[in-house]
């Protein structure tokens, strides 16, 4: 059994006390993988944004917000963790400034000032423990796998997931996985919940024990 940490769904980066960016994350695959990884014996905890999709019961569920609650929870669980599966997509910036109460409507347009978020994965990662493993998920348009092989060494990351911006929202998903070396680890595509139990097998394979 592995003590899995699950990051999932989106964040939000406030604008003010009523508006948010945000992505479409749904949260799915997460779900999916969750299942599949209590199916399989392990033991996971799922750091979650907001989103509409109800975890299996037998998950632990630490629900956040923004980028910056999501790197504090998983900072908090990760000592605890055997392995770390990232499949959130946290917003990459944020306002420099959150506005007070609700910003009026400007008929000449609204200027914002952005600035980067942390970036959870890599975060973690570069607090690995010996033996500790990590799973990044990168969302590319046609699953192209040049940004994915510059995450995975920016990230630190064992093996890297690469899906099509597609994905997003969606029942059905193709996958691939690639390891540091560039190697082609698998591919799998069908429902997100059959991708997951065949990701679940995969890693559970990768990182026996």
């Amino acid at each position: 059994m592995a003590r899995i940490l699950l990051t999932a769904g989106p964040t939000r980066a406030y604008l003010d006390d009523v508006r948010f960016l945000s992505n479409a994350s749904s949260g799915r695959m997460a779900a999916a993988i969750a299942t599949a990884a209590v199916a399989a014996g392990h033991q996971v905890t799922i750091v979650s944004g907001p989103v509409p999709v109800r975890y299996p019961t037998a998950a632990r569920v630490i629900p956040v917000i923004t980028t910056g609650e999501m790197m504090a929870a998983s900072m908090e669980e990760l000592p605890r963790a055997d392995g770390v599966i990232a499949t959130a997509a946290p917003c990459d910036f944020e306002p420099r400034q959150r506005m007070a109460g609700k910003i009026p409507r400007q008929g000449d347009g609204l200027s914002l000032e952005l600035v980067p978020t942390p970036d959870v994965i890599a975060t973690l990662a570069r607090r690995a423990r010996p033996g500790q493993w990590f799973v990044a998920f990168a969302l590319e348009p046609g699953a192209n796998p040049s940004r994915a092989f510059e995450k995975i060494e920016a990230k630190r990351c064992d093996l890297i997931v690469v899906n099509d911006v597609t994905a997003i929202e969606g029942t059905r998903t193709a996958v691939t996985v690639y390891d540091r070396t560039h190697a082609t680890v698998g591919t799998k595509s069908g429902t997100k919940r059959a991708v997951a139990a065949w990701l679940v097998r995969l890693f559970d394979e990768r990182f026996p024990g």
